[in-house]
């Protein structure tokens, strides 16, 4: 058997470590920092127990650089530190114990997997969102996605500093929110929109009440009005779902002065845009779209589920929607590449206009 330095067994060295690692962290938050000493740097917490048998897992969790981490099943494990995938080492962990860590990941967040709803998305402390899917809809063993929000939120100026702006100038962006205009910010998968939106958010005046309807609560803007409501699904017995189209219809009752949709995927297209066509401006939403050419197509899909037309949603649109901000994901970091605006063709359908 491996022994510690002090001579105790290594698996009882690694208990006793888990059940008095909560105390010590609680202890950190009082430490005093000496005069002209730096305090410790901000890290992620929390993951602490669930990660003890995955060290490799927690190293990655804990990188302040590290947006999300992928496990594709056992032994494959993958990160992104925001210039794409990379392969990273990982112990040939089997099957039942990557299967028995992903459903206490899921039951932190106050959810339940098996074989019956194997595919579950939750949220964790500090906007972690954990994504699992279990065999047999996966073919390849159990597979859990991680999406890291950042330890300090990026404002503008941040963002900029890292050549967000690069194509598009920060002084065009920074215009937009000063004069409440509505925006839609779309992209691909990881490309930065919840990024972007958060520091537009950060960026409002902070007398601004701003109320965030999400599916699961990701944005963090630093700004002192900023409330967001996130959408419930069902328990067990099938009871208890709140449905994003709801959330809407609440948060127009709490006299929001930005209204926000963390991501357009539903029907509750249909709310918000009454919403921004009834007077509420300054509000913002996100959209996946691979360019700006294809968000037309994209609002009319999104439409027609919530029972719209092509012409009622082009309507809506162009009326609602003052700028849409296009971002990319390129080798040299994300980028916010155009910023355009939606006109009606001649057969009174959406159309996409550059500007620039």
């Amino acid at each position: 058997m491996l022994q510690s330095a002090v001579g105790f067994p290594s698996c009882a060295v690694a208990r006793v470590g888990r059940s008095i690692g909560p105390y010590f962290r609680a202890v950190e938050r009082f430490v005093a920092v000496r005069p002209g000493g730096q305090p410790p740097a901000p890290r992620r917490s929390g993951f602490d127990e669930q990660l003890a048998d995955f060290p490799e897992l927690a190293r990655l969790v804990a990188d302040p650089e590290v947006t999300d981490v992928f496990v594709n099943g056992p032994g494959r494990l993958w990160a992104d530190r925001g210039a794409g995938l990379v392969s990273a080492a990982s112990a040939d962990l089997d099957e039942a114990t990557l299967r028995e860590f992903a459903v206490r990941l899921i039951a932190l967040g106050g959810r339940h997997i098996d074989e019956a709803n194997p595919c579950v998305d939750v949220r964790l402390h500090d906007g972690v969102r954990v994504h699992v899917v279990l065999p047999p809809v996966s073919t390849v063993g159990t597979l859990i996605s991680i999406r890291l929000p950042r330890l300090v939120p990026l404002d503008l100026d941040s963002l900029e500093v890292a050549g967000f702006f690069a194509l598009v100038p920060l002084a065009a962006v920074v215009a937009l929110v000063e004069r409440r205009e509505n925006l839609l910010v779309t992209g691909a998968g990881g490309s930065g929109k919840t990024t972007l939106l958060s520091a537009l958010l950060g960026a409002a005046s902070p007398g601004d009440r701003i109320i965030a309807i999400e599916d699961v609560a990701e944005l963090r803007p630093v700004h002192p009005q900023f409330l967001s409501l996130e959408a419930r699904q069902a328990n067990l017995e099938g009871a208890g779902s709140v449905g994003l189209e709801r959330l809407v219809r609440e948060a127009l009752r709490m006299r929001p002065d930005r209204l926000v949709l963390g991501e357009c995927r539903g029907g509750e297209i249909r709310e918000l845009l009454a919403a921004l066509n009834t007077g509420h401006d300054g509000g913002a939403g996100t959209l996946h779209a691979n360019s700006l050419a294809d968000v037309p197509a994209r609002l009319e899909a999104l439409g027609a589920l919530a029972g719209l037309s092509p012409t009622a949603i082009a309507r809506q649109t162009v009326s609602a929607i003052g700028t849409v901000l296009h971002l990319e994901r390129r080798p040299e970091g994300r980028r916010l590449v155009q910023l355009g605006r939606f006109e009606l063709d001649a057969r009174d359908r959406l159309r996409m206009i550059t500007d620039g």
